[in-house]
């Protein structure tokens, strides 16, 4: 079976990457993974290597050349490492938010297996591009039912300068709007649906509301005058609400999550227990299936550090995922 292209441009990438002299083309051929596909001629090996260079220079991937020690001075290649390598990124509260919100209100099919895959790659990079400390934004799950911009903007100015709100409420698709003043404290995503949690002013009780049942957000009362809880766990307080309100689908998912990972999983998990896969470290959870697609796209946010053990059917649903995540990505 011939390597894919993507496979074998990254096999190169690694072997320029993290050699410490110039490579010749020999070695490259007989090395790196891609290259022995097939009874391939020199000339058809020549056509090849030098449109892969050419490919990694069009990426910006500072491929240099010089003499080789191993073929008593022939030429040779590698990748500058000193200019290849990015500088550390950081992001601000600001950015932060932008990158996870851009990546919620993409919710076209096409669109979202692209934020998702970007999502994923800043991730990788050791990025967090939550920013659930300063403004309250807890990613995960579907990017559906997010309700209007103006919502959403009102809801987080309000929580990043500490300012109770002021908006117009429905309990049901069907219910009369009634107005609720409400000291907002966090906005969460939970089986596929977006909710604020906070301190109900008129009820004087912590109260949960959809994203997609609000509007016209008005803030109200001075800022810095809202004050979260220690310890509030706002996941939690949204999964309860949720849970008491509607019952599962009936079917419980067994994941593999690696060791110290897939947080999200974890604090849906209705039981956890240890459990290696493959000699790697990790623990089983069990999850009550509300939405066989939302529990879908949780294991995809966390890419391989999750592994549906079944049912089968969710395992079908994430390896479709994959394939188009892969698609894209080739």
């Amino acid at each position: 079976m011939a390597t894919p292209k993507v496979e074998r441009l990254l096999n190169l990438v690694i072997c320029l990457l993290w050699t410490k002299q110039y490579v010749t083309a020999d070695y490259i051929r007989r090395n790196v993974a891609g290259y022995q596909d097939g009874d391939k001629s020199d000339e058809a090996f020549n056509r090849m290597f030098e449109r892969d260079k050419n490919e990694l220079r069009d990426l910006g991937i500072p491929l240099v050349t010089g003499r080789s020690p191993m073929a008593a001075g022939a030429e040779g290649y590698r990748i500058d490492r000193d200019t290849y390598e990015l500088p550390d990124i950081s992001l601000d509260s600001d950015e932060a938010a932008a990158i996870a919100m851009a990546a919620a209100l993409w919710d076209t099919p096409e669109v979202s297996t692209l934020s998702q895959t970007a999502i994923l790659k800043l991730r990788a990079a050791g990025l967090d591009v939550r920013s659930e400390d300063d403004l309250g934004i807890t990613a995960g799950g579907s990017t559906r039912s997010m309700g209007s911009e103006q919502v959403i903007a009102g809801l987080l100015g309000a929580i990043q300068v500490k300012r109770a709100v002021e908006f117009t409420h429905r309990s049901s698709a069907t219910a009369t709007p009634a107005v609720r003043r409400v000291e907002p404290w966090g906005v969460v995503s939970h089986r596929g649906r977006w909710y604020v949690v906070g301190h109900d002013l008129d009820r004087a009780a912590t109260r949960t509301f959809r994203l997609s049942r609000i509007s016209l957000v008005t803030p109200v009362g001075p800022a810095d005058a809202v004050d979260v809880p220690a310890g509030t766990d706002l996941q939690q307080i949204v999964s309860a609400a949720v849970d008491s309100a509607a019952g599962t689908d009936g079917r419980t998912a067994r994941i593999w999550v690696a060791a110290g990972r897939a947080a999200g999983l974890r604090r849906a998990a209705t039981a956890s227990e240890p459990g290696d896969l493959d000699g790697e470290a990790g623990d089983v959870l069990t999850l009550d299936i509300h939405s066989l697609s939302a529990v879908a796209r949780m294991v995809l946010g966390v890419g391989r550090d999750a592994v549906v053990l079944d049912p089968p059917e969710l395992r079908e649903l994430v390896i479709a995922g994959l394939d188009r995540l892969a698609g894209v990505s080739a």
